[in-house]
């Protein structure tokens, strides 16, 4: 599998993250984690269970409030604005794919009826302009056009987790979180989905934050990898560099794992 091509760094970062910091009581969620996103670049996080990388993710899309640090989107700052600027930055140039697409769908609603009500959060309104680009978005990934009506209660996992991203990526957000998208898929799935939101990031000229502990996950779609360890960034760069030079022992580890598998 091949990286994404890399990106220039010239333009004014998207995301900038400084100290962010986040405690359960004595026990560390994330500490002192800094870094920048730029237009157009993926950031891979990775990571054991318990590193730290879903409690960082959960805090930069505004699921968890931080103890410390500043998160700034665009120029401003997401930890001090008012909840209704962040609720509609969460509609509009945010979106949040989870790991079960479950957490991320209305079961009881159709397939069309799911990405529909993403448009209407952002104001559309006209049935018919609202199912056309409905079944166009279900075409690009890979569902049916008859399946339109049908409750993603009759789709497989691969197939809701495929709805869910069509859903969040309906409205044209400009950054996106992913949490493990490819968990608890069978490899061919994986792959088929992985193929799927590369040529999307590419196309839309996504920025994304994508958290996983499969190195080929982001060895496939991230410029940029972070690694994770007790809450605390062991490592950071260029994935390729990461991956294939790794500097720190628990990097290492990570990779030489994966090698002998």
């Amino acid at each position: 599998m091949t990286l994404m091509p890399p990106l220039s760094t010239t333009d004014t970062p998207l995301l900038q993250v400084d100290g962010l910091t986040k405690r359960y009581g004595s026990r560390i969620g994330c500490l002192d984690v800094s870094f920048d996103l730029f237009p157009g670049e993926v950031l891979g996080i990775v990571g054991e269970s318990g590193s730290g990388k879903s409690t960082l993710l959960s805090c930069l899309a505004g699921h968890l409030t931080p103890d410390l640090g500043r998160v700034a989107y665009d120029g401003r700052d997401t930890l001090t604005m008012a909840e209704t600027e962040r609720r509609r930055l969460s509609r509009t140039d945010w979106a949040y794919v989870h790991q079960n697409p479950r957490d991320g769908l209305r079961m009881g609603v159709s397939a069309g009826g799911n990405v529909g009500e993403r448009l209407m959060a952002v104001g559309a309104r006209h049935y018919g302009g609202i199912r056309d680009k409905a079944s166009d978005w279900l075409g690009r990934v890979e569902i049916a056009a008859d399946r339109i009506d049908d409750r993603p209660t009759a789709f497989s996992g691969g197939m809701q987790q495929r709805l869910q991203i069509a859903r969040n990526l309906v409205t044209g957000p400009r950054l996106v979180f992913m949490d493990e998208p490819t968990g608890g898929l069978d490899v061919s799935v994986q792959a088929r989905l992985l193929d799927l939101l590369r040529g999307l990031v590419r196309d839309l000229g996504l920025s994304v934050i994508i958290v996983t502990h499969d190195l080929a996950v982001v060895r496939l779609l991230a410029h940029r990898l972070m690694v994770m360890k007790g809450g605390r960034v062991v490592e950071q760069g260029l994935t390729d560099q990461v991956l294939d030079d790794p500097q720190h022992a628990y990097t290492q580890l990570l990779v030489s794992s994966v090698l002998q598998v």
